[in-house]
């Protein structure tokens, strides 16, 4: 195969970097509407391959499944794609272009992205009624057209627990009673282990597995540091640290191998452990599963049944949610406003950890766009820097991660927060892209006009 060399205009070495964003820009916008292209043109295979089913004489259902079989395995010979998974993905292509036309549309436009269809789709598909499908897609779409796919997927997520005409409590009974656990085998012995479980245990268990993986790496570098301390000096009286084995000391496994032994231990024996138990751990340590769940008041107090929100996952059904509420001892109440759906006041205390609870509550995750690390995980940033007088005022603070605040203080990044937490980040390059609390986006998306049909 012979690739065509790159564009004058795209090789020089003088183009500048603005130029790059805006040819790369150009370049999504067109790599999306031959995605809206693609999406539709399977549509029409798979609307083709019903015409000739329906032609077949036959009620057998082998026969009747041929013309399908047949045109999808054309369309994947054609692209060298596997023709089962052609098959599925023109059902799917079918099912957007009749039930989701104007996310097609959105995505031919440029406006959003394929993982954003996907995340329509998914959350979507369920909405039968076609009243309560249109409001759905329409509050969708104004969120899509905004956040990342990641940011949008959850949000998008909750907007179709809501105007779903079923309860979500119905829903998840259902749901729930598919939980199982299997075993996938894979290559060099190894398998996968895999449970299905409700989105509040499963996330409890990895935030719990995170937990105790951050303990014994801690450890680790705490033993390793006394061991280096006690090889330096090895006549020191208070030197007990000699005494600590090297097992620990030298520990090299990532976070990720971590959580994977300490879910073998946990399951197997009951107790994480070090490598050769050499206490980094205490046995039984109490270490205890951290989700944030977000009630509406009415639910709480079971005058209503709105759904709450895992957050980071997206809806749970108001049951579990008020029960997960009954068993904690960590209250935040968060006062929203009813006209923009921003976080305004949290219960006050001490002035800086009330700060801290608003600000987690109202930003979530980095605010940098396209960020979702946890705020939890996150800096309590001055917009306007403390040392030129930027004030410690909530209207001044937004959560950064690690990383993103360091790209702020250390290039030309600059941000400006408005009023309602809105941050507007400017880039080297001079390209605007303001960041809206969660909260906020879906509050204007479900408060949209409806459509016009």
């Amino acid at each position: 195969m012979i690739l065509s060399p790159a564009p004058t205009d795209i090789a020089d070495g003088d183009v500048s970097l603005g130029a790059v964003v805006a040819l790369l820009q150009d370049a999504r916008r067109k790599v999306a509407a031959a995605q809206a292209d693609e999406i539709r043109l399977l549509a029409r295979a798979h609307a083709i391959a019903s015409e000739q089913t329906a032609r077949v004489p036959s009620s057998e259902g082998r026969e009747r499944e041929m013309p399908a079989r047949s045109i999808a395995a054309e369309i994947a010979a054609a692209l060298r794609r596997p023709d089962r998974g052609m098959q599925n993905r023109m059902h799917d292509a079918a099912g957007l272009v009749s039930g989701f036309a104007a996310t097609v549309a959105a995505l031919h436009a440029g406006a959003i992205e394929v993982g954003h269809v996907r995340a329509i789709h998914d959350a979507g598909a369920g909405i039968t009624d076609p009243e309560s499908r249109a409001r759905f897609e329409q509050a969708a779409l104004a969120v899509a057209e905004r956040e990342t796919v990641g940011r949008a997927k959850p949000i998008v997520a909750v907007l179709a627990a809501r105007i779903h005409p079923v309860p979500l409590a119905e829903r998840h009974v259902q749901a729930a009673a598919q939980r199982r656990v299997w075993v996938r085998d894979l290559d060099e012995g190894m398998a996968e282990l895999v449970a299905l479980l409700p989105a509040e245990l499963a996330h409890g268990i990895r935030d719990r597995l995170t937990q105790h993986a951050r303990a014994l790496v801690a450890a680790t570098r705490e033993r390793a540091a006394d061991v280096a301390v006690a090889r330096a000096c090895p006549d020191d009286e208070s030197g007990g640290a000699s005494l600590v084995p090297d097992t620990i000391a030298t520990d090299s496994r990532t976070t990720d191998q971590i959580r994977a032994d300490v879910l073998t231990d946990l399951l197997l024996t009951a107790q994480a452990t070090s490598p050769a138990q050499t206490g980094a751990l205490p046995p039984g340590a109490a270490i205890r599963a951290r989700v944030q769940v977000v009630i509406p008041a009415a639910t709480l107090c079971g005058a209503g049944d709105e759904p709450a929100e895992l957050v980071g996952f997206g809806p749970i059904s108001p049951a579990i949610a008020r029960r997960i509420a009954a068993g904690t001892e960590i209250w935040d109440r968060v006062f929203v406003s009813p006209t923009t759906g921003i976080v305004e006041q949290v219960d006050r205390y001490r002035p800086t950890p009330a700060q801290r609870r608003l600000l987690d509550s109202r930003d979530e995750h980095c605010r940098f766009p396209g960020c979702r690390r946890a705020a939890r995980d996150c800096d309590l940033d001055h917009t306007v820097d403390a040392a030129r007088g930027g004030p410690t005022a909530l209207a001044n603070l937004a959560n950064l991660c690690p990383r993103h605040h360091r790209l702020k203080h250390a290039t030309a990044w600059s941000v400006q927060q408005l009023p309602h937490g809105v941050l507007i980040w400017t880039s080297p390059t001079g390209r605007v892209h303001p960041d809206v609390p969660r909260r906020a986006v879906e509050f204007d998306a479900r408060s949209a006009d409806p459509p016009p049909f």
